[in-house]
């Protein structure tokens, strides 16, 4: 399985492609279908593992087709340090397709 399986909108593909993002660990595999089916999901795994990407990834991707791009997404972390990762994360994945963030902590 690649990143490509997952019909992700161009600009989000190629950047992924881009920062050299092949193939998705198994915590992907398993997530970004479920959430970009509009279900909610629990899920665990260890540290290092992608499981920011597996719920980022597909919520860019919702912005991303959205008619109106605009403030939709809220992310609460229990942690400053968390907090500040996925920031980075969105701010490394969104930018080849010109999605932000800010954290506030």
């Amino acid at each position: 399985m690649t990143f490509d399986d997952f019909n992700f909108e161009s600009s989000l593909t190629e950047g992924l492609q881009t920062m050299g993002f092949k193939n998705p660990t198994p915590i992907q595999q398993q997530a970004i279908p479920v959430i970009l089916e509009g279900k909610d999901l629990i899920a665990c795994a260890q540290t290092g593992t992608g499981k920011t990407a597996a719920f980022l990834l597909p919520v860019m991707n919702k912005i991303l087709k959205a008619e109106k791009r605009h403030l939709n997404t809220l992310v609460i972390a229990p942690t400053r340090e968390l907090a500040v990762q996925i920031d980075q994360q969105v701010e490394g994945l969104g930018y080849f397709c010109g999605v932000g963030s800010i954290a506030i902590y």
